[in-house]
Protein backbone atom coordinates (compact mmCIF):
# COMPACT_ATOMS: atom_id res chain seq x y z
CA UNK A 1 0.00 0.00 0.00
CA UNK A 2 0.72 3.76 -0.75
CA UNK A 3 -0.70 6.61 1.29
CA UNK A 4 -0.22 10.24 0.74
CA UNK A 5 -1.98 12.85 1.40
CA UNK A 6 -1.50 16.93 2.30
CA UNK A 7 -2.51 16.93 5.66
CA UNK A 8 -2.53 14.86 8.62
CA UNK A 9 -4.92 15.90 11.59
CA UNK A 10 -2.99 14.18 13.80
CA UNK A 11 0.72 14.69 13.16
CA UNK A 12 0.14 18.57 11.70
CA UNK A 13 -2.09 19.21 14.93
CA UNK A 14 -2.20 22.74 15.25
CA UNK A 15 -1.05 24.37 18.49
CA UNK A 16 -3.96 25.96 19.09
CA UNK A 17 -5.80 22.52 19.93
CA UNK A 18 -3.67 21.88 22.60
CA UNK A 19 -5.15 23.66 25.34
CA UNK A 20 -7.81 22.53 27.93
CA UNK A 21 -10.72 24.56 26.82
CA UNK A 22 -10.61 23.23 23.33
CA UNK A 23 -9.83 19.40 24.61
CA UNK A 24 -12.37 18.40 27.42
CA UNK A 25 -14.98 22.08 27.14
CA UNK A 26 -15.34 22.84 23.88
CA UNK A 27 -18.77 22.51 22.55
CA UNK A 28 -19.04 19.91 20.88
CA UNK A 29 -20.52 20.94 17.66
CA UNK A 30 -17.68 23.49 17.58
CA UNK A 31 -15.35 20.75 18.02
CA UNK A 32 -16.52 18.42 15.21
CA UNK A 33 -16.82 21.84 12.93
CA UNK A 34 -13.49 22.48 13.30
CA UNK A 35 -12.15 19.19 12.71
CA UNK A 36 -14.28 18.96 9.52
CA UNK A 37 -12.89 22.26 7.71
CA UNK A 38 -9.36 20.24 8.38
CA UNK A 39 -10.48 17.03 6.95
CA UNK A 40 -12.10 18.94 4.03
CA UNK A 41 -8.95 20.63 2.97
CA UNK A 42 -6.83 17.61 2.96
CA UNK A 43 -6.30 15.53 -0.74
CA UNK A 44 -6.25 11.79 -0.70
CA UNK A 45 -4.21 9.48 -2.60
CA UNK A 46 -3.26 6.36 -3.25
CA UNK A 47 -4.27 3.50 -0.95
CA UNK A 48 -4.99 6.94 1.58
CA UNK A 49 -8.78 7.67 2.87
CA UNK A 50 -10.53 10.21 5.12
CA UNK A 51 -9.89 9.29 8.61
CA UNK A 52 -9.87 11.08 11.97
CA UNK A 53 -9.34 9.97 15.63
CA UNK A 54 -10.22 12.06 18.94
CA UNK A 55 -6.56 13.02 19.76
CA UNK A 56 -5.90 14.22 23.44
CA UNK A 57 -1.78 12.97 23.63
CA UNK A 58 -0.09 10.14 23.26
CA UNK A 59 -1.39 7.78 25.84
CA UNK A 60 -4.41 8.90 27.06
CA UNK A 61 -5.49 5.98 29.13
CA UNK A 62 -3.43 7.54 31.61
CA UNK A 63 -5.47 10.60 31.97
CA UNK A 64 -8.50 8.06 31.86
CA UNK A 65 -7.09 6.40 35.07
CA UNK A 66 -6.60 9.85 36.77
CA UNK A 67 -3.56 10.58 35.64
CA UNK A 68 -2.13 14.93 34.82
CA UNK A 69 -2.88 15.71 31.36
CA UNK A 70 -1.10 18.43 30.52
CA UNK A 71 -1.37 20.23 27.07
CA UNK A 72 1.34 21.95 25.61
CA UNK A 73 0.64 24.64 22.80
CA UNK A 74 4.52 25.40 22.87
CA UNK A 75 5.27 21.75 22.45
CA UNK A 76 2.27 20.44 20.42
CA UNK A 77 2.08 17.27 22.62
CA UNK A 78 0.51 16.31 25.81
CA UNK A 79 2.74 15.26 28.92
CA UNK A 80 1.49 12.65 31.20
CA UNK A 81 3.97 12.59 33.80
CA UNK A 82 3.81 13.39 37.37
CA UNK A 83 5.90 15.52 39.36
CA UNK A 84 6.58 12.94 41.46
CA UNK A 85 6.22 9.50 42.00
CA UNK A 86 3.06 8.15 43.06
CA UNK A 87 3.16 5.80 45.96
CA UNK A 88 2.04 2.87 44.87
CA UNK A 89 -0.60 2.22 47.49
CA UNK A 90 -2.87 5.05 45.91
CA UNK A 91 -2.74 3.36 42.49
CA UNK A 92 -6.05 2.87 41.82
CA UNK A 93 -5.80 1.79 37.63
CA UNK A 94 -9.21 0.41 36.52
CA UNK A 95 -11.55 1.29 34.66
CA UNK A 96 -13.88 4.63 35.59
CA UNK A 97 -16.87 4.98 33.67
CA UNK A 98 -17.03 8.18 34.51
CA UNK A 99 -13.59 9.90 33.79
CA UNK A 100 -14.02 13.37 32.68
CA UNK A 101 -11.03 12.54 29.86
CA UNK A 102 -13.16 9.47 28.81
CA UNK A 103 -16.36 10.99 28.67
CA UNK A 104 -15.21 13.85 26.44
CA UNK A 105 -13.99 10.82 24.39
CA UNK A 106 -16.86 8.86 24.17
CA UNK A 107 -18.81 11.98 23.52
CA UNK A 108 -16.28 13.05 20.61
CA UNK A 109 -16.58 10.03 18.83
CA UNK A 110 -20.43 9.53 19.38
CA UNK A 111 -20.56 12.85 17.53
CA UNK A 112 -18.33 12.31 14.72
CA UNK A 113 -20.20 9.38 13.60
CA UNK A 114 -23.32 11.25 13.97
CA UNK A 115 -22.00 14.15 11.63
CA UNK A 116 -19.65 12.21 9.21
CA UNK A 117 -21.22 8.64 8.67
CA UNK A 118 -19.88 6.43 6.75
CA UNK A 119 -17.92 9.24 4.98
CA UNK A 120 -14.82 9.31 7.52
CA UNK A 121 -13.17 6.23 9.25
CA UNK A 122 -13.49 6.72 13.19
CA UNK A 123 -10.35 6.08 14.81
CA UNK A 124 -9.41 4.95 18.08
CA UNK A 125 -7.58 7.61 20.75
CA UNK A 126 -3.92 7.48 21.04
CA UNK A 127 -3.80 4.98 24.40
CA UNK A 128 -0.81 4.51 24.72
CA UNK A 129 1.55 1.58 26.24
CA UNK A 130 1.26 -0.31 29.34
CA UNK A 131 4.62 0.20 30.97
CA UNK A 132 4.35 4.02 29.43
CA UNK A 133 1.82 4.63 31.44
CA UNK A 134 2.43 2.97 34.42
CA UNK A 135 5.80 5.53 34.55
CA UNK A 136 3.45 8.42 33.88
CA UNK A 137 2.62 7.84 37.50
CA UNK A 138 5.33 6.57 39.13
CA UNK A 139 7.63 8.91 36.65
CA UNK A 140 10.09 7.39 34.39
CA UNK A 141 13.12 7.27 36.59
CA UNK A 142 11.42 5.81 39.34
CA UNK A 143 9.98 3.22 37.46
CA UNK A 144 13.09 1.86 36.36
CA UNK A 145 14.53 1.56 39.87
CA UNK A 146 11.31 -0.09 40.54
CA UNK A 147 12.38 -2.74 38.17
CA UNK A 148 14.69 -4.15 40.49
CA UNK A 149 12.98 -2.55 43.94
CA UNK A 150 9.46 -3.79 43.95
CA UNK A 151 8.82 -5.85 40.63
CA UNK A 152 5.67 -7.20 41.98
CA UNK A 153 4.03 -3.73 42.39
CA UNK A 154 5.09 -2.95 38.91
CA UNK A 155 3.87 -6.72 37.63
CA UNK A 156 0.28 -6.00 39.41
CA UNK A 157 0.06 -2.89 38.10
CA UNK A 158 0.48 -3.68 34.11
CA UNK A 159 -1.97 -6.37 34.85
CA UNK A 160 -4.56 -3.74 36.13
CA UNK A 161 -3.83 -1.08 33.11
CA UNK A 162 -3.84 -3.82 30.58
CA UNK A 163 -7.25 -4.97 31.82
CA UNK A 164 -8.03 -1.23 31.90
CA UNK A 165 -6.23 -0.74 28.26
CA UNK A 166 -8.94 -3.94 26.99
CA UNK A 167 -11.99 -2.56 28.75
CA UNK A 168 -11.83 1.10 27.20
CA UNK A 169 -10.71 -0.37 23.51
CA UNK A 170 -14.02 -2.16 24.29
CA UNK A 171 -16.22 0.56 24.72
CA UNK A 172 -14.79 2.76 21.92
CA UNK A 173 -14.95 0.05 19.26
CA UNK A 174 -18.38 -0.21 19.98
CA UNK A 175 -18.73 2.94 18.42
CA UNK A 176 -16.03 2.93 16.26
CA UNK A 177 -17.53 -0.20 14.04
CA UNK A 178 -20.49 1.55 13.53
CA UNK A 179 -19.35 3.30 10.95
CA UNK A 180 -19.10 -0.54 8.54
CA UNK A 181 -15.79 1.03 7.09
CA UNK A 182 -12.76 -1.00 9.46
CA UNK A 183 -10.98 0.54 12.57
CA UNK A 184 -7.98 2.29 12.55
CA UNK A 185 -5.63 4.24 15.20
CA UNK A 186 -3.24 6.99 15.29
CA UNK A 187 -1.04 5.41 12.90
CA UNK A 188 -2.69 5.45 9.52
CA UNK A 189 -3.72 1.71 8.86
CA UNK A 190 -7.39 0.51 7.88
CA UNK A 191 -8.46 -3.07 9.75
CA UNK A 192 -11.09 -4.86 9.44
CA UNK A 193 -12.10 -5.69 12.88
CA UNK A 194 -10.56 -4.95 16.33
CA UNK A 195 -6.53 -3.72 15.11
CA UNK A 196 -4.26 -1.47 17.16
CA UNK A 197 -1.08 0.36 16.90
CA UNK A 198 0.34 -1.30 20.22
CA UNK A 199 3.43 0.25 22.21
CA UNK A 200 6.17 -0.12 24.64
CA UNK A 201 8.59 3.32 24.06
CA UNK A 202 9.82 2.17 28.01
CA UNK A 203 11.61 -0.87 26.67
CA UNK A 204 14.42 1.58 25.16
CA UNK A 205 15.25 2.23 28.35
CA UNK A 206 15.67 -1.91 29.31
CA UNK A 207 17.40 -5.08 28.29
CA UNK A 208 15.44 -8.23 26.76
CA UNK A 209 15.53 -9.99 30.29
CA UNK A 210 13.46 -6.86 31.91
CA UNK A 211 11.03 -6.86 28.58
CA UNK A 212 10.68 -10.72 28.69
CA UNK A 213 9.81 -10.23 32.39
CA UNK A 214 7.38 -7.07 32.55
CA UNK A 215 6.22 -6.01 29.13
CA UNK A 216 6.05 -9.51 26.95
CA UNK A 217 3.18 -10.80 28.85
CA UNK A 218 0.81 -8.05 28.87
CA UNK A 219 1.44 -7.33 25.18
CA UNK A 220 0.93 -10.49 24.23
CA UNK A 221 -2.47 -10.31 25.63
CA UNK A 222 -3.36 -7.21 24.25
CA UNK A 223 -2.36 -9.04 20.55
CA UNK A 224 -4.29 -12.02 21.32
CA UNK A 225 -7.51 -9.62 21.98
CA UNK A 226 -7.29 -7.88 18.96
CA UNK A 227 -7.82 -9.35 15.12
CA UNK A 228 -4.99 -7.16 13.72
CA UNK A 229 -2.73 -6.38 16.52
CA UNK A 230 0.64 -3.77 15.31
CA UNK A 231 3.65 -2.75 17.24
CA UNK A 232 5.25 0.10 16.95
CA UNK A 233 8.95 -0.47 17.35
CA UNK A 234 10.49 2.81 18.03
CA UNK A 235 14.24 3.99 17.68
CA UNK A 236 17.23 1.58 18.17
CA UNK A 237 17.14 0.61 21.49
CA UNK A 238 14.01 -0.91 21.08
CA UNK A 239 15.27 -2.85 18.52
CA UNK A 240 16.72 -5.58 21.27
CA UNK A 241 13.52 -6.49 21.64
CA UNK A 242 12.70 -7.76 17.96
CA UNK A 243 12.70 -11.39 18.27
CA UNK A 244 10.29 -11.68 20.93
CA UNK A 245 7.72 -9.71 18.76
CA UNK A 246 8.62 -11.54 15.90
CA UNK A 247 7.43 -14.62 18.07
CA UNK A 248 4.40 -13.17 19.11
CA UNK A 249 2.03 -15.37 16.85
CA UNK A 250 -1.01 -13.04 16.87
CA UNK A 251 1.01 -9.92 16.24
CA UNK A 252 0.88 -9.25 12.28
CA UNK A 253 2.69 -6.19 11.44
CA UNK A 254 5.74 -3.86 12.86
CA UNK A 255 5.95 -0.30 12.33
CA UNK A 256 9.43 0.61 12.27
CA UNK A 257 10.29 4.35 13.73
CA UNK A 258 14.04 4.96 13.66
CA UNK A 259 13.50 7.79 15.78
CA UNK A 260 15.50 11.48 16.36
CA UNK A 261 18.35 12.55 14.90
CA UNK A 262 18.51 8.85 13.34
CA UNK A 263 19.15 8.24 9.87
CA UNK A 264 16.41 7.42 7.14
CA UNK A 265 14.69 4.06 6.24
CA UNK A 266 17.43 3.50 3.66
CA UNK A 267 19.60 3.01 6.30
CA UNK A 268 17.70 0.06 7.79
CA UNK A 269 17.17 -2.21 4.85
CA UNK A 270 18.65 -5.09 7.21
CA UNK A 271 16.30 -4.46 9.70
CA UNK A 272 13.27 -4.20 7.23
CA UNK A 273 14.01 -7.15 5.29
CA UNK A 274 14.31 -8.97 9.17
CA UNK A 275 10.85 -7.99 9.85
CA UNK A 276 8.97 -9.05 6.99
CA UNK A 277 11.43 -12.22 6.96
CA UNK A 278 10.27 -12.78 10.65
CA UNK A 279 6.42 -13.50 8.86
CA UNK A 280 4.81 -9.92 9.93
CA UNK A 281 3.37 -6.96 8.21
CA UNK A 282 5.49 -3.74 7.94
CA UNK A 283 3.95 0.01 8.23
CA UNK A 284 6.48 3.20 7.92
CA UNK A 285 6.67 6.82 7.24
CA UNK A 286 8.90 7.17 4.22
CA UNK A 287 10.10 9.90 1.48
CA UNK A 288 9.51 8.95 -2.28
CA UNK A 289 12.94 7.97 -2.73
CA UNK A 290 13.25 6.07 0.12
CA UNK A 291 9.71 4.26 -0.53
CA UNK A 292 11.26 3.05 -4.18
CA UNK A 293 14.55 1.75 -3.00
CA UNK A 294 12.82 -0.54 -0.55
CA UNK A 295 10.69 -1.70 -2.85
CA UNK A 296 13.83 -2.47 -5.69
CA UNK A 297 15.98 -4.03 -2.71
CA UNK A 298 13.24 -5.75 -0.63
CA UNK A 299 10.20 -5.82 -2.81
CA UNK A 300 7.20 -4.15 -1.84
CA UNK A 301 4.50 -6.71 -0.82
CA UNK A 302 4.04 -6.36 3.04
CA UNK A 303 4.44 -2.69 3.53
CA UNK A 304 2.53 -0.04 3.71
CA UNK A 305 4.19 3.25 3.04
CA UNK A 306 2.97 6.39 3.94
CA UNK A 307 4.87 9.05 2.29
CA UNK A 308 5.77 12.29 3.42
CA UNK A 309 8.47 14.95 2.05
CA UNK A 310 11.93 15.50 3.26
CA UNK A 311 11.13 18.99 3.84
CA UNK A 312 7.07 20.66 4.84
CA UNK A 313 5.07 20.52 1.94
CA UNK A 314 5.04 23.01 -0.77
CA UNK A 315 2.56 23.18 -4.04
CA UNK A 316 5.30 22.71 -6.59
CA UNK A 317 7.03 19.80 -4.38
CA UNK A 318 3.36 18.12 -4.12
CA UNK A 319 3.04 18.34 -7.65
CA UNK A 320 6.19 16.75 -7.57
CA UNK A 321 5.73 13.23 -5.31
CA UNK A 322 2.26 12.80 -7.15
CA UNK A 323 4.47 12.63 -10.21
CA UNK A 324 6.88 9.84 -8.92
CA UNK A 325 4.28 7.85 -7.04
CA UNK A 326 2.36 7.92 -10.84
CA UNK A 327 5.59 7.26 -12.92
CA UNK A 328 7.91 5.55 -11.23
CA UNK A 329 10.73 4.64 -13.43
CA UNK A 330 12.33 7.62 -14.23
CA UNK A 331 12.90 8.89 -10.88
CA UNK A 332 14.33 4.78 -9.76
CA UNK A 333 17.05 4.81 -12.58
CA UNK A 334 18.28 8.33 -11.37
CA UNK A 335 18.76 7.36 -7.99
CA UNK A 336 19.71 3.48 -8.67
CA UNK A 337 22.13 3.07 -11.12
Amino acid sequence: MVMIQTLDTTVNADPSEFNMDFMLRQPVADYIRYYQARLESIQYSGDSYPYWLPYFGPGIVSGFLGGPVKPSAEQVTVWFESDKPVPYDDLRLHYDAGNPWWRRTLEVTAAALDNWGKNVVIGHTDMGGVMDILASFRTTGQLLYDLYDCPGEVTRCCRDITQAWLSYYDEAYKIAKATGRGTSFWAPMLCKGRGYMLQCDFSAMISPEMFEKFALDDLTKLCNNLDHAFYHLDGPGAVRHLDMLLAIKSLKGIQWVPGSGCPGHSNWLPLLKRIRDGGKLCQIYVSPGNALLIAKEIGSKGFTFYIVPEEPYTDAGLNEYFDVLANPMPFLHELIP
